[in-house]
């Protein structure tokens, strides 16, 4: 949600800060006084490319700036946080700096970021609805992702991409095999020869290391025998096969033991003696240890035998180590990377059987998919086509075409949607027999599948009865095509309403307050109410505040039947100053400054018949 907007010397606003209400703001003045630098100041700061002849005559630069709140597990908050920024209290500052002359530059809560930032940012944040915005939504991809969103299918939609890329995945494997070269089958040799040495050297893990160290001791078996013999003969020398009389350090000990204990007095005396039995059951543990090594080294190893495998060890370690672990690993890892070299016709038999199954599970789920989006369009079509009789276009009418590729237009009915869902599910079960059995040829599916779907989405408009379908964007004004997207806002909103309140459907986004639609967003239109007037227009306003019940809602507007219903209304308006120089000012009205501004945008005056008539508006659009 924005919740400030502050913009300096762009065009001819010199100074503005504008505090949208949550709910509803109507930005009014008089035709020419600037109303559209508003709409320059969020394009800039949603990425937009800077234009140098939007600075304001005289300044160096212009700067805008525009304030959002963020809740912490919104995509806008993970988008910053990839960028490095993380939302303080909930709120995020865009900033774009415009030069006279020179690059813009882009920051985001005071960190310098690339300009797409901001303009993935904007688009988690804020939707213009203005004649060169809307031209967007003519796209089919922008069609295919407003339809998923109304539609609620991100079961369908994540099964199905899940089946697609492990489709795609396979794909990618069986190319690799069957367009290897000469050096993919040689890297297969070097990995079977390899393969094939470790596994005769089989080795374990630390192998070596324990090998080196039975080397060292047999190779300085002489020493360690003659060390160990007379560190035993000074401990105990009858370890040694030593004359009973020789005296030794355990011997020695004793004596004094038995000295100490030989004084009939209490005190020091014992307890040293106490020490001292201690020390000689210490020194009875290294003799037993020593005497047990004094017996290993007895025993004869086959030094040539054991320098050998300790070459054969630091062969391994040299080309694939540097650890044994490491070698056994990279072992395990080439036995598959030579599965996936091998490009034996056996192999590829087994790849495409398998990619025939991977096959026939992803048409299952663009079935389902696809049949979700057919009923979801429908529906969509009805309630659009209903909310325009409303907003002063009787007779018009959307059509939402959901057709499977390679399918034939002329099957197409009326909405093109219900057809093309019996079609889906059809194909998807013919096709899908096929896979199974593993008859399916890697091409078979050129063209029909993509990321998303199989479907071909269309939003098709008739302006007025007679008309013919043309797509959106190409058939209709910038006033009616701002009508045509309240439509499709409001059906989106009633929707979401409708799911999150337990599956109520009754088309009343209000009835369940904020729960329509994200608390992020900010739904931004201009141009809405061109060519609309009188009743009308009060339906328009009422649609807008309705959607505001779930949004934040921005409308830029000269009908004060538009105007009354908004929760908070600004004022732009032009005026000559001393220097003769023409500047823009931006302003708040609330309680009597109100009613005078929709007196004058009802007959150009303040007299006291516009004036009643301006709060008794005002007093009716309260009444919902």
């Amino acid at each position: 949600m924005l919740d400030e907007l502050d913009i300096r010397n762009l065009g001819p606003i010199r100074e503005a800060t504008i505090a949208p209400a949550q709910g509803m703001t109507a930005i009014t003045g008089e035709t020419g006084a600037g109303k559209s630098m508003l709409l320059s100041a969020i394009r800039l700061i949603s990425g937009d490319a800077g234009e140098a002849g939007r600075v304001a005559a005289g300044a160096s630069e212009a700067w805008a700036q525009g304030v959002f709140t963020v809740s912490d597990g919104a995509p806008a908050a993970e988008i910053a946080r990839e960028a490095g920024v993380e939302p303080e209290d909930g709120e995020l500052f865009l900033t774009r700096t415009l030069p006279a002359s020179g690059r813009s530059r882009a920051v985001l809560s005071g960190r310098s970021v690339p300009r797409s930032v901001l303009s993935a940012l904007a688009g988690e944040l804020v939707t213009i609805h203005g004649q060169a915005d809307q031209l967007r939504i003519a796209s089919a991809a922008k069609q295919r992702e407003f339809l998923d969103r109304y539609a609620g299918d991100e079961r369908e939609l994540g099964e199905y991409r899940a089946a697609w890329d492990a489709l795609r995945r396979m794909d990618e494997r069986l190319l690799a095999l069957t367009s290897q070269e000469a050096s993919a089958r040689q890297q297969a040799d070097y990995l079977r020869e390899s393969i094939e040495r470790i596994n005769r050297i089989d080795p374990r893990p630390g192998e070596d290391m324990e090998l080196r160290a039975r080397r060292e001791r047999i190779e300085n078996a002489a020493e360690i025998a003659s060390g160990v013999g007379r560190a035993l003969s000074a401990l105990d020398s009858s370890q040694m096969g030593v004359d009973a009389d020789g005296i030794s350090a355990i011997d020695l000990i004793n004596q004094a033991i038995q000295s100490l204990r030989s004084i009939r007095v209490d005190g020091v005396f014992a307890e040293q003696a106490d020490r001292l039995d201690a020390i000689v059951n210490d020194l009875s543990d290294v003799v037993f240890t020593l005497a047990r090594e004094l017996d290993v080294e007895g025993d004869v190893e086959d030094l040539d035998v054991l320098n050998a495998r300790i070459h054969e060890l630091g062969e391994l370690t040299r080309r694939w180590g540097p650890e044994l672990s490491d070698v056994i690993a990279w072992r395990d890892k080439a036995v598959f990377d030579v599965e996936d070299l091998d490009a034996s016709p056996e192999k590829i038999a087994e790849l495409e059987a398998e990619r025939g199954r991977l096959y026939a599970a992803a048409l299952d789920a663009a079935a389902a998919l696809s049949e979700a989006r057919a009923a979801a369009a429908a529906e969509l079509a009805e309630r659009v086509t209903s909310e325009l009789d409303a907003l002063a276009m009787p007779g018009a009418r959307l059509d939402i075409t959901v057709t499977p590729r390679g399918s034939a237009a002329g099957d197409t009915g009326a909405d093109g949607s219900r057809d093309a869902s019996a079609r889906s599910r059809s194909r998807a079960r013919r096709v899908s027999v096929d896979g199974r059995r593993g008859k399916l040829p890697v091409d078979s599916d050129a063209g029909l599948l993509d990321a998303h779907g199989w479907d071909d989405i269309a939003f098709l408009f008739t302006p007025f009865p007679g008309s013919p379908q043309l797509p959106m964007g190409k058939s209709a004004s910038g006033g009616e095509l701002s009508r045509l997207m309240l439509a499709l806002e409001l059906s989106a909103a009633d929707k979401r309403a409708a799911r999150r309140a337990g599956g109520r459907n009754d088309g009343t986004a209000g009835d369940v307050g904020g729960a329509g639609v994200s608390g992020d967003m900010t739904f931004i239109f201009d141009e809405v109410d061109a060519g609309v007037g009188g009743k009308a227009a009060v339906e328009l306003g009422r649609r807008l505040a309705r959607l505001a019940r779930s949004a934040q809602v921005i409308v830029v507007t000269h009908l004060p039947q538009v105007a009354s219903w908004a929760d908070a209304q600004f004022v732009v308006s032009k005026g000559v100053g001393s220097d003769e120089t023409v500047s823009t000012t931006v302003g708040e009205v609330c309680d009597e400054a109100r009613v005078r501004e929709i007196a004058r945008m009802l007959s150009g005056s303040e007299s006291d018949a516009s004036l009643d008539h301006a709060r008794e508006l005002l007093v009716q659009s309260t009444l919902v």
